[in-house]
C-alpha cells in the first residue's frame, strides 16, 4: 500500500478552511461514501432493492426450499384450503353443507325430488318431504340414510334425521292479526 493519502483524507484536511454548515455537508457526504464503499466491498448494494433469491435450475419442481419441507414452501390449493378450514374448526360444516350440496348424488334422483334438507343443527339433519307418504317413506329409511351419511361425512357428524311433511297454507296475513285458532268453521 502507498503512504499517499486518499482523495478523501485530503478533503478532510481542507474542513477547517470552510464555515460550520458547508463542513457539516461534507463531512456527511464523505462519511456517507464511506459506508457505501464499505458495503459494496462486502457485496452489499446499498440503496438498491435486494436481488431476488432463485431457485437453482438443476432443482425439480416441488422440491422444498430449504433442505428439508418448512413452512415457507407453497401448498396446493386444497391442502391450503383444508388447513384452512382446519384452523378456524369449520369441518363439520363443510361436511354438511357439501352434503347438503350434493343431496341428489347421495340419495338418487327419486328421493332428492321429494325430499330436500331444510337444516343442519347441532348434529340434527332436518328434511322436509313433499308429502306425508315421502315423509313416512322416509322416516322408515331413517337408519339406511344414517348408514350412507356415515360413509360420505364421517361419523357422529349426523347424529339424528328429523323428517317433516309439508307446511299446511297459513292464514296469517299481513303484520297484525288476531290471537286464536284462526278461520275454523267459516266454510259451513
Amino acid at each position: 500500500m502507498s503512504d499517499e493519502p486518499d482523495d478523501g483524507a485530503r478533503i478532510e484536511d481542507g474542513l477547517d478552511e470552510l464555515d460550520e454548515d458547508e463542513a457539516a455537508a461534507v463531512a456527511s457526504a464523505l462519511a456517507l461514501a464511506r459506508a457505501r464503499k464499505a458495503a459494496a466491498d462486502k457485496g452489499l448494494r446499498p440503496g438498491l432493492r435486494p436481488l431476488r433469491r432463485r431457485r437453482p435450475t438443476n432443482q425439480p419442481p416441488g422440491t422444498p426450499s430449504s433442505s428439508g419441507p418448512d413452512a415457507r414452501d407453497p401448498l396446493l390449493l386444497g391442502e391450503q384450503l383444508e388447513k384452512f378450514v382446519s384452523d378456524r374448526g369449520w369441518q363439520v360444516d363443510v361436511a354438511v353443507g357439501s352434503v347438503i350440496g350434493r343431496w341428489r348424488q347421495i340419495v338418487g334422483p327419486d328421493v332428492a325430488e321429494h325430499v330436500q334438507p331444510v337444516s343442519f343443527d347441532g348434529g340434527v339433519l332436518t328434511l322436509r318431504a313433499a308429502s306425508t307418504a315421502w315423509a313416512t317413506q322416509m322416516r322408515l329409511l331413517t337408519s339406511v340414510l344414517l348408514g350412507r351419511l356415515e360413509q360420505e361425512v364421517g361419523a357422529g357428524t349426523v347424529t339424528e334425521i328429523v323428517v317433516t311433511g309439508p307446511s299446511g297454507p297459513t292464514w296469517a296475513k299481513g303484520r297484525r292479526r288476531a290471537p286464536g285458532r284462526g278461520p275454523r268453521d267459516t266454510y259451513g
